[in-house]
């Protein structure tokens, strides 16, 4: 089934380059204006909604939060296309709703492959639906408060069990069920950035606000969202409690500690991956020059050498072996699979 994209700008010329652009890949719906483009969209129910930012009566930002607003369409993934692209535009229509961002004039090609992310960032939060809807349901039966530091404290018992980013991320959302926040997590991995968000799927322009931010100060403050960075972990609170100051500081006191602790256990696990990488490095190495000098000829000929080579090579290798097995144990400790969950102790 083709996507259904609806295109709402002033301008004609924008709407002939869209249709040009997506023939073939996409039926189009046009506007003419922003009020237009709400009545297209609530009477089609388009699958992504392109929305000019600057057009008269209602601009872009006005609309965006009004389809965002409105809950038959507040899930329909929004692409602004805009003639400027710095920063603050960019953060201006985040706050409005958007899910992404294109500058003008705009390439083919890019437009059309952002479209395909943003269509695959729908399907994918569908898909979640159920999941979302089973998580809140165990979220009722979380702990009322119990204090936060024992809280934090839970959450690094858990993370004994977490060998891997996934798994992290599970305990990580745990920890916030109970505050009814909706949060994105950014894993800053030697391998590459991994995102992850605990109601639906992490849109494009989330994972752009994270990445642009990676390296600014440790608090990132805009409109009731917040930026908290760690040189391995990133969170993204898209729903800061601005009206409550004292919950807000509460928080903002309470997050470093749980970030701090998610950092030091991504390092942990990077450091134990590599150090099973450079074994196994190690061994293939060893293996070939074993191999060489078990061949050479003037070796065999010599029987002491060759016993002398056997026998240092069998301990190379018990070597080698209890290195591997003591730095799975020391990344998987005995007993760490049977860690409490945020809902089953207490320690205060």
């Amino acid at each position: 089934m083709a996507k259904l994209v609806l295109t709402i700008d002033d301008n004609k010329v924008i709407h002939h380059l869209v249709e040009e652009a997506l023939n073939g890949v996409a039926q189009v719906i046009h506007a003419k204006d922003g009020e237009h483009g709400i009545r297209q969209a609530l009477k089609h129910n388009p699958d992504i909604i392109l929305l000019d930012v600057e057009m008269p009566k209602m601009d872009g930002y006005a609309v965006c939060k009004a389809l965002k607003d409105d809950p038959q369409t507040s899930h329909t993934p929004i692409l602004f296309l805009s003639g400027r692209g710095d920063l603050e535009e960019r953060m201006r229509g985040y706050n409005a709703g958007a899910d992404d961002y294109i500058i003008k004039p705009f390439n083919s090609a890019e437009l059309k492959a952002r479209i395909d992310v943003l269509y695959q960032y729908k399907q994918r939060s569908k898909e979640l639906e159920h999941e979302i809807s089973r998580a809140q349901s165990t979220a009722e039966l979380a702990m009322t408060d119990s204090g936060d530091m024992g809280r934090v404290m839970r959450y690094v018992s858990q993370t004994y069990s977490a060998h891997d980013v996934h798994t992290l991320s599970q305990h990580f959302f745990a920890f916030f069920e109970p505050m009814e926040l909706d949060i994105v997590v950014a894993f800053w991995l030697d391998e590459g950035e991994m995102f992850f968000a605990n109601h639906g799927a992490e849109c494009p322009l989330e994972q752009e606000l994270l990445e642009q931010h990676r390296h600014s100060q440790r608090f990132v403050d805009f409109d009731d969202n917040t930026i908290v960075n760690y040189p391995k972990v990133s969170l993204l609170v898209k729903n800061m409690p601005l009206g409550d100051p004292a919950l807000y500081g509460r928080y903002k006191d309470l997050f470093p500690h749980l970030l701090e602790a998610t950092h030091a256990k991504v390092q942990d696990m990077e450091n134990s991956n590599s150090a099973l990488r450079h074994a196994a490095l190690f061994g293939e190495a060893f293996n070939a020059f074993e191999h060489r000098l078990v061949e050479n000829d003037a070796i065999k000929q010599n029987p002491e050498l060759v016993q002398f080579i056997t026998i240092q090579s069998a301990q190379l290798h018990k070597l080698r072996g209890d290195l591997i097995e003591s730095i799975e144990q020391f990344a998987r400790p005995q007993g760490c699979e049977d860690v409490s969950s945020q809902t089953d102790i207490e320690l205060f």
